[in-house]
């Protein structure tokens, strides 16, 4: 088990903006509203039939 009591170290602002840079390195550039990609909204897709011979999605052949 590990003592949590103890004394522990603290860091500055800036040590931690270090230690994060140290980790992770530099963060890419902001993406400018420009360059977003607009998205639509579409209805959501059939539900999948239940049963194999369904004429409904299959073009009405019958498999069976």
């Amino acid at each position: 088990m590990t003592d949590t009591t103890g004394p522990r170290e603290r860091f500055t602002d800036e040590e931690l903006a270090f230690l994060r840079y140290v980790r992770f390195g530099e963060l890419p550039g902001r993406v400018a509203p420009a360059e977003w990609v607009e998205t639509a909204e579409t209805d959501p897709p059939e539900p999948f039939p239940n049963r194999r011979d369904d004429p409904r999605h299959w073009g009405g052949v019958n498999p069976v």
